[in-house]
């Protein structure tokens, strides 16, 4: 394919597609224009941050690693059409998608993504992520929430990208993506340079497929949750446990300064706004299958340390005292088995905390 170009309709030139010499011109050129990677195909809304380059992990390092406002984590793999390994890079993806899965400790995963977006943007993933989707800071929170719950299910998005991509290929990933529930995408980059003018021409294959796995349909827009939506999840996922997180719930809608509605398609999740700790986050996220996470550790960069300090004493003291759960960091999460074996404690915690 050929371009023709011209200045105001006149000294018409053809310009030939010119191929990348290397596989690492790709990488680079992704990491430093991750616009290239048209996920706005797949919602308008989208776009990526390249939070890391050649990132470690046991089956070898991965491309680009990315993620969007939505904390969706993507691999990104490049590959040139001339290598005779083409379609073995579908296979290399999810290689490097189960090596994440299988070593999901999020502290440590977030820790490295940190370093690298130091090195990068002279910035710390938090801010990065912030100036870059224009948020506040609960929605970065909402983020990180979402990335650990992704990274610990395995729910990992695949981006291949090629300077050329055949049909056999293109029917690999379609079929992949119509029978499974993998979200692949293969992304051509058609490159053309004038003068000092760099071209790019991107064209992604597997947005098209609606998936039907099963009784179960996959969609790649998100959810965002309200107390309709996320009551009726909680009786769909605790059935008779149910009423314990909707118990709570009620406390906090009547007690707390605001509720804040999480977003994502697994499961469903509130955040109690307190104005005295902070008018923007929230020292918990509550989970529609019975997990509550703890975030007081957010909350010392954005609010008053000592009055952090104490809301988080008094919650972990009332959990001490009427629980078997026993933390020392302001940041960690209440498993669903353990919330609904110290309902009563926990319950009692938060509403000696809301109190304050």
């Amino acid at each position: 394919m050929s371009l023709l170009i011209s200045q105001n309709g006149q000294k018409m030139q053809k310009i030939d597609k010119t191929d990348f010499a290397l596989e690492k011109d790709i990488q680079k050129y992704i990491h430093e224009n991750p616009e290239a990677i048209p996920v706005y195909e797949i919602d308008e809304d989208k776009k990526l941050l390249v939070v890391a380059r050649e990132f470690r992990t046991e089956s070898g390092p991965i491309d680009a690693l990315a993620i969007d406002k939505d904390g969706d984590i993507y691999v990104v793999e490049t590959k040139l059409f001339k290598n005779a390994d083409k379609r073995n890079v579908v296979a290399q993806a999810l290689d490097y998608g189960a090596s994440l899965w299988r070593h999901s400790d999020f502290s440590e995963f977030q820790n490295r993504l940190d370093e690298e977006v130091r090195k990068k943007f002279s910035l710390g993933l938090e801010e990065k992520i912030k100036d870059f989707f224009k948020l506040e800071d609960e929605q970065v929170i909402s983020i990180f929430e979402t990335m650990r719950n992704n990274l610990h299910d395995g729910s990992i998005k695949f981006v291949i990208l090629m300077d050329s991509i055949d049909d056999k290929l293109k029917n690999l990933i379609v079929y992949i993506n119509q029978n499974s529930q993998f979200d692949i995408y293969a992304v051509q980059m058609e490159y053309y340079k004038f003068e000092s003018y760099e071209i790019i021409i991107p064209k992604i294959f597997g947005v098209e497929v609606k998936k039907t796995v099963g009784n179960k349909s996959y969609s790649n827009t998100r959810t965002t949750w309200d107390e309709q939506s996320f009551i009726a999840q909680t009786k769909e996922k605790l059935k008779t446990d149910a009423e314990k997180i909707i118990s709570i719930y009620g406390y906090l809608k009547d007690n707390s300064d605001s509720i804040k509605w999480g977003t994502g398609n697994a499961n469903g999740s509130f955040s109690p706004i307190i104005d005295k700790l902070s008018k923007t986050i929230s020292p918990f996220s509550i989970y529609s299958d019975g997990t509550i996470l703890v975030k007081f550790e957010w909350l010392e960069n954005h609010a008053d340390k000592n009055i952090v300090e104490n809301y988080y004493n008094i919650f972990v003291e009332e959990l001490k005292i009427k629980t078997t759960i026993i933390s020392t960091d302001k940041k960690f999460k209440i498993s669903s088995e353990e919330f609904l074996m110290n309902f009563e404690g926990v319950k009692s915690a938060i509403q000696k905390t809301i109190k304050g």
